[in-house]
């Protein structure tokens, strides 16, 4: 055998005591005739695995009929050899379909379980240009892209439309489209365009052929389709809707002929507005250009600035009307904190002093150029002298705005907080929160704030009466009686005794009058003050009384009440206090710095000296082991007091930014709240 005397060697073995390796010979050698022969005699079971391999390699060569007659005599039939009779049968069913008997071979396949079996046969009646029966093979197999391609070349569009939900191949939903718009049926052609992802034909359908501009408008939105976009700016052209066109225009990146068709039609500020940041220089030069010849002063400005022209930016915006609330003013001063140029910064700086136009400008267009300019010290002056003016105004939550936005950004820069904005930013938030203790009805916690702004009731001039008024009525409903007494006292003062609503006028008076019991009927404070004419002078009744316990003296003047002070009164005297009123202690809690015990609104410790933070929620001072911080500005508070709070209303009452209770955390280390970083300017 080695010889390669196959002869001989076959003669050999068949004589040897192993005769069957001379068909093992043959079988390696594919002698597959003599291999047959020798199966015959040695080895009948082998014959339908010889006559497999035999036909394999005939079909192979391409003699397709000897190969399906040995395909044939394959099949075993024995159900334990179901992988050898299948690969057989698909065999039978390849060669069947090459032979011409396509019936057979379509049927054999159709019937086996192999998906490989049923595109091998598919791709030989393909080649044979039998499409019906390659598609419907292509199909049985799960191969819908090729079974539509096939049915696509046979023209069966019904096949195809129905195989198209289950279609991947853009290529395929593409050729459908194209057949479908060739038919006149729109519709169909734009839903498959947009299956092959082929946007700029399903705009065109729908400009052209469905009327349907919204829906190419929205599609062009959507994918960004550059010559979609010039596509539906054209349509809008025809229309004469000269602001869509420009957006579209635009929108495909066509800026120039965007500029030619605003400028003919005069739709430079819609052009204007729409242009993207991804325009040039020059273009936004033009733009400005177009406008400074138009005199329209603000958007030469604003153009001028885009493209860093600073100096020609400024000058236009000074030259607007000034007013207020004019933008022209923000504008100039964004172009300030971008031109970073000395002398544009002292021509807005005489702008807004007067110097220009002899109208000096609100003050808080000084504070935001300092802000626009970093100077942050000059800004939070300019801010306590705005807050001021908003105070004196009675725009108490502008005030604290300001306030607050000014300390957040000296915070943010490390910039020490003036104490004068701290302790205004304080007594403008204790008013802010009367309002929400009322609210909630806790009126001892309103009260102890409204009594800390009654003490500061000069930093309110256009609400001293309703704060005292709310004052006296809210320490009375809480109990504080000395505290209530002592301000309807003062409500007592000419100049605002007729300013009392009159609502309250007489329970105020009747708070004042019951600290006093005369003799007989005298039992209010008219009575009481014709005990006092007797008295003489008013300094003599100064002197008189100077030595009498705790008595509050009152004299006539032009019919009128005015208090005088506070003075000492005589058990003997028949004008004298009732019973005992003094209001109860408040509470104390400790100073979370040194442990010392002092009531719960007191803000400085008598005995480190320490200023306390205050509890954003209540305005009392913070305790150390119940302590937070709003998670958006930061502010200290009490955290019961926040997580209570949120029940309720969602927003922080410094920052009026949205809060979650599980936001909150309770600091673990109270001195990063108490000593803050230090290392400020």
């Amino acid at each position: 055998m080695f010889l390669e005397d196959f002869n001989l060697a076959q003669d050999l073995f068949l004589a040897s005591s192993f005769p069957g390796a001379a068909l093992d010979m043959r079988r390696d050698l594919l002698h597959w005739d003599a291999a047959l022969q020798l199966a015959k005699a040695l080895a009948p079971e082998q014959i339908p695995y010889i006559s497999k391999e035999y036909a394999q390699q005939l079909e192979f060569t391409g003699d397709y009929a000897n190969a399906l007659m040995h395909y044939e005599k394959g099949i075993t039939k024995d159900p334990e050899q179901r992988d050898h009779d299948e690969a057989c049968a698909g065999g039978v069913a390849r060669m069947s379909i090459r032979l011409g008997d396509i019936r057979r071979g379509v049927n054999m396949a159709v019937k086996m379980p192999s998906k490989a079996l049923k595109k091998e046969c598919a791709a030989i009646l393909e080649n044979m240009k039998q499409w019906s029966e390659a598609a419907m093979l292509y199909e049985k197999g799960g191969y819908f892209d090729k079974a539509a391609a096939v049915y696509i070349r046979s023209k069966n569009w019904t096949k195809v439309g129905e195989l198209l939900p289950q279609v991947s191949s853009p290529k395929i939903h593409a050729q459908y489209a194209r057949a479908k718009e060739a038919e006149g049926r729109y519709k169909e052609a734009a839903i498959a365009y947009g299956s092959a992802k082929d946007w700029d034909s399903v705009i065109r359908i729908n400009l052209d052929h469905l009327q349907n501009p919204e829906e190419a408008v929205r599609i062009v939105r959507e994918t960004q389709s550059v010559e979609g976009a010039k596509m539906v700016a054209n349509f809008f052209q025809k229309l004469n809707d000269y602001a869509s066109a420009i957006q579209f225009l635009v929108m495909s990146r066509c800026n120039d002929e965007a500029f030619q068709l605003a400028q003919t039609h005069g739709h430079m500020q819609t052009y204007a507005e729409i242009i993207g940041p991804d325009a040039t220089p020059d273009d936004y030069q033009s733009i400005a250009l177009y406008f400074e010849n138009e005199k329209n002063h603000f958007l030469a400005g604003k153009f001028f600035l885009q493209c860093n022209q600073y100096g020609r930016a400024m000058k236009h915006f000074l030259l607007c009307s000034g007013n207020e609330d004019d933008p022209a003013i923000e504008m100039a001063i964004t172009t300030v904190g971008s031109a970073k140029d000395s002398q544009i910064t002292n021509q807005l700086i005489s702008f807004l002093m007067g110097e220009t136009d002899g109208v000096p400008k609100d003050a808080k267009y000084l504070f935001r150029l300092y802000m626009a300019l970093k100077q942050y010290r000059e800004a939070a002056r300019t801010a306590i002298i705005i807050a001021r003016e908003e105070q004196n105004a009675g725009n108490y939550r502008n005030a604290h705005d300001v306030l607050f936005s000014m300390y957040q950004e000296l915070k943010k820069n490390k910039i020490k907080i003036p104490s004068e904005m701290v302790n205004n930013l304080m007594i403008l938030h204790s008013y802010i929160l009367v309002k929400i203790h009322v609210k909630k009805g806790d009126h001892m916690k309103g009260a102890r704030m409204l009594i800390r702004v009654a003490n500061n009731i000069s930093k309110f001039p256009s609400h001293i009466v309703p704060i005292l008024t709310s004052t006296v009525i809210e320490c009375h409903r809480s109990g504080l009686r000395g505290s209530s007494f002592s301000y309807a006292a003062m409500l007592m003062r000419p100049e605002y005794r007729d300013q009392i609503d009159l609502k309250y006028k007489k329970k105020i008076e009747g708070i004042v009058s019951s600290v006093f019991k005369g003799s007989g009927k005298m039992s209010n404070v008219e009575s009481n003050l014709k005990w006092l004419q007797h008295l003489g002078s008013e300094a003599e009744a100064h002197r008189k009384l100077m030595w009498h316990p705790f008595f509050i003296v009152f004299y006539y003047d032009t019919k009128q009440i005015r208090l005088l002070s506070y003075l000492n009164l005589s058990p003997s005297l028949s004008l004298r206090r009732k019973p005992d009123k003094s209001e109860e202690e408040e509470q104390q809690t400790s100073c979370p710095y040194c442990e010392f015990k002092l009531p719960e609104t007191e803000l400085v410790c008598p005995d480190c000296k320490n200023n306390i933070p205050y509890c954003i929620i209540t305005g009392r001072h913070v305790v150390a082991n119940d302590l937070t911080t709003c998670p958006n500005c930061q502010f200290p508070a009490i955290m019961s007091e926040f997580v209570s709070l949120l029940e309720t209303d969602d927003n922080c009452p410094m920052c009026s930014e949205k809060v979650l209770s599980q936001n909150l955390e309770k600091c673990r280390d109270a001195n990063k709240v108490l000593r803050p970083e230090e290392g400020v300017d």
